[in-house]
C-alpha cells in the first residue's frame, strides 16, 4: 500500500503579537533598548490542517493573553506529524515557537522534520517575490486576506474578541493557501523526507508519496562519476533519482518476487 494514504503532513501558520514598550521618539533612526519593553511578544494563535483533510483547526492564547496552554496542545500535534510545512517556517514560525517553548519550560526536539516552502521557492524558481501572498496570486489569482496594523493593536492592547476572530480567519486562509502552493510546486521540488521509507517501504519507491509506480526517465552521472537513475512517479508526477545500487536492488527484489509466484 502506498504511503500516500498514510502520510501525516502538517501545514501550519502562527500569528504573533508585537512587543509593547515605552519610547520617546518615533523617528526611523530611533533605537529601542530591550529594557524599554514592558510586555513581551507572544503567539496569538496557531492554525493548522492535515494534508488530505478539509478542516482547518485553530488554537489561540487565553483571556489573559498567555500562550502556554495553546503551545502545549500544539506540541503534541507537531510531534505526531511526519513532516511540518510552513512558509518561512524554518526561520520564523519554528524559531518563534521554540523560543516560547523555552520561556514556558516545555521540552521540544532540537529540530522538527520540516519543509519550508519559502526555501523551496528560492531554490527552484524565480518568482518576482517569494512572499506567500504573491505566489498565491501568481499561481491561482488568490492571495492572503487583507488586513492592517490596527488588527494587531486591537488584539494586543484591547483584547478585542471580534478582532481575534478576524485574526484566526486570516491565519486559516494562510494555511489553506500554503497547502495549495505546496501541492502545486511539489512535483518540481526536491523532497526533504523519504515518505516511502518513513512507512516501511523501499528506497526505490517514490520518496514524496510512497507510490511504487515509477517511470524510467534517464541515467545521469554526478561529477564524481556516480551513476544515478532518474524516475518520475506515476501517482504524484514528481521526479526523483536513486543510486545505481538501489536500482539494482529493485530489480533483484522484482526477480525474486516473480520467482516465488
Amino acid at each position: 500500500m502506498a504511503a500516500a494514504n498514510k502520510i501525516k503532513r502538517l501545514f501550519y501558520d502562527i500569528e504573533t503579537s508585537p512587543n509593547l514598550g515605552l519610547f520617546w521618539s518615533s523617528s526611523y533612526k530611533t533605537s529601542i533598548s530591550p529594557n524599554q519593553i514592558i510586555k513581551e511578544r507572544a503567539v496569538i494563535c496557531i492554525c493548522w490542517k492535515w494534508q488530505g483533510q478539509k478542516s482547518v483547526h485553530s488554537l489561540r492564547w487565553d483571556k489573559n493573553q498567555c500562550d502556554r496552554v495553546m503551545l502545549e496542545k500544539f506540541r503534541d500535534i507537531l510531534l505526531s506529524a511526519d513532516e511540518i510545512v510552513a512558509h518561512n517556517g524554518d526561520r520564523f514560525d519554528e524559531k518563534w515557537l521554540r523560543t516560547r517553548y523555552l520561556f514556558h519550560g516545555i521540552p521540544v526536539p532540537p529540530k522538527f522534520n520540516s519543509l519550508d516552502t519559502l526555501k523551496k521557492a528560492r531554490t527552484h524558481f524565480k518568482f518576482n517575490s517569494n512572499r506567500l501572498d504573491y505566489i498565491g496570486q501568481y499561481l491561482f489569482g488568490e492571495g492572503k486576506i487583507s488586513t492592517n496594523y490596527q488588527l494587531w493593536k486591537d488584539i494586543a492592547m484591547k483584547n478585542c474578541r471580534a478582532s481575534m476572530k478576524l485574526m484566526v480567519d486570516y491565519c486559516k486562509q494562510d494555511v489553506l493557501l500554503l497547502e495549495k502552493v505546496y501541492l502545486k510546486i511539489e512535483p518540481f521540488i526536491k523532497h526533504n523526507t523519504h515518505m516511502a521509507c518513513q512507512y516501511g517501504g523501499e528506497k526505490y519507491e517514490c520518496p514524496k508519496c510512497g507510490s511504487p509506480n515509477q517511470r524510467f526517465v534517464n541515467v545521469r552521472y554526478t561529477a564524481a562519476g556516480t551513476k544515478r537513475i532518474q524516475f518520475q512517479c506515476k501517482s504524484c508526477h514528481s521526479y526523483h533519482t536513486m543510486s545505481n545500487k538501489t536500482y539494482m536492488d529493485k530489480h533483484k527484489d522484482e526477480m525474486t518476487a516473480k520467482h516465488l509466484q
